[in-house]
């Protein structure tokens, strides 16, 4: 039987024999004053050479111990985007990219657990080539080894509300792992308190999101009607290819789609329509893809969060502060790996998961930035009209609700909709990184949905 490596909240090197998971906990911990918390983080092997990193940070709290507050864990996108940097420097940690303090930051209401996943992503690694991910099952079934691990070694988590929040390709993984976690908890082979997933800016029905993009930049006046007539072309292009099954293809005539978007709209970010696109840098042309249209999705939607700064934070400072990274290994290296591999899953709809996750009972959020392009409101809000939870049509005849991250101000921060275990979000001023943009509507809209609020 192979043990499984894990981290508890003991000194360094301390081994610890877990009695009911026979596992043996490593610790790598940072005891701080108490108002500072502390943090912990280690390796899970998930499979043979398939090593995924975890970071976890116990809320902060002025008011509350760590066991009142739920525990989040945060998912990026890609795939291959790593949550450990992107999420936790970049929109929801403790600290910003330049190692100053957020004060958006959701720890102060929330523990909070970053996962580099798939493997190969952020601080995780692969030690061969046929290791890497292939699809959202294999992702899910690694993520439910190392969720047994860190509940088996972190007992004082088990009671506590969990949550799965999500952001991107991250939402469509964050599906996925939900409902298995779901049928996991059912069967007895992980103690937790899982309390719902929350999909932001989520990979959920790809197709939906590709036939939206020019109806949307035509309203924003960001298309003219040769360049609607355009896009909707090659749209229609990519829907035969789902409907067909052909997934790949798919991937391939959604990369032509986003091009002719780019020629049509003078370069718009597909991130925040008020911005433009910024040029990636000539080394990229040095990935090691031999499909062309993978580099350039590559390009514009992983590259993106390996940003040369964060890059050398997460590869300088960071890096020698956690010591147990491997020696020839380093944060990113295999990112474009993780995104090629997934190539066949990229146009697959989850739907249906959703659909399995609101039967089951499981509390689920949808949640989007109205500026975001990749992944629109517009398409979000179709393809949860399909949905065929039996409360859809009470859920849709609701008004929705105003929201203001200032009680102070009247200024309109989002608007809500909420029936029984379905909520919709709708993020005023935010792309697709909502923490980033709109960080206090962010961190008030965990706390909803957390139920503290």
């Amino acid at each position: 039987m192979e043990l499984a490596l894990c981290s508890c909240p003991v000194p360094r090197l301390l081994l610890l024999l877990l009695s009911i998971s026979a596992a043996f906990c490593l610790g790598n911990v940072v005891n701080r004053p108490v108002e500072e918390g502390k943090e912990v983080w280690d390796y899970v092997t998930v499979r043979k050479d398939a090593h995924m990193f975890w970071w976890l940070y116990y809320a902060t709290n002025p008011c509350k111990n760590f066991s009142e507050l739920p525990l989040v864990m945060w998912l990026q996108g890609g795939p291959g985007g790593s949550s450990t940097g992107f999420g936790n420097f970049e929109e929801i940690g403790p600290l910003d990219s330049n190692l100053q303090p957020r004060n958006t930051t959701w720890l102060q209401s929330a523990s909070l657990l970053f996962v580099d996943n798939p493997v190969g992503t952020g601080f995780s690694y692969v030690n061969a080539s046929d290791a890497y991910t292939k699809n959202l099952d294999m992702v899910a079934s690694d993520m439910m080894v190392l969720l047994k691990t860190f509940f088996d070694c972190h007992r004082e988590f088990q009671t506590i509300p969990f949550y799965i929040f999500s952001e991107s390709y991250g939402g469509k993984m964050a599906a996925g792992i939900g409902l298995q976690l779901h049928k996991a908890i059912q069967e007895g082979s992980i103690k937790c308190n899982f309390a719902g997933v929350a999909l932001g800016d989520s990979w959920i029905s790809p197709i939906d999101s590709v036939l939206s993009w020019g109806p949307y930049l035509y309203s924003m006046s960001l298309l003219d009607d040769q360049g609607l007539a355009e896009v909707a072309k090659v749209a229609e292009q990519v829907l035969n290819a789902v409907n067909k099954g052909y997934y790949k293809e798919a991937t391939q005539l959604w990369g032509e789609a986003e091009a002719v978007i780019e020629q049509n709209t003078d370069g718009v970010n597909f991130y925040n329509i008020l911005t433009k696109n910024t040029p990636v840098p000539a080394k990229e042309s040095s990935l090691e893809f031999t499909q062309s249209h993978l580099v350039r999705l590559f390009q514009r939607h992983v590259r993106y969060l390996h940003q040369d700064s964060l890059s050398q934070l997460m590869n300088g400072p960071i890096r020698k502060k956690l010591k147990i990274i491997p020696a020839d290994y380093s944060w990113g290296a295999q990112a474009t790996n993780v995104f090629m591999n997934m190539e066949g899953d990229f146009m697959k709809p989850v739907i249906s998961i959703v659909d399995e996750l609101l039967e089951a009972g499981v509390n689920v959020t949808v949640y989007n930035g109205q500026l975001d392009l990749i992944v629109d409101t517009i398409g979000q809000e179709a393809w949860v009209r399909k949905l065929n939870w039996p409360e859809l049509s009470r859920f849709s005849q609701l008004k929705w609700k105003a929201l203001y991250s200032d009680p102070k101000s009247s200024q309109t921060s989002a608007f809500v909709k909420s029936y029984k275990n379905l909520a919709f979000y709708w993020i005023l001023g935010a792309g697709h990184m909502v923490p980033s943009d709109q960080g206090h509507m962010a961190l008030k809209m965990m706390r909803l949905v957390t139920q503290q609020e």
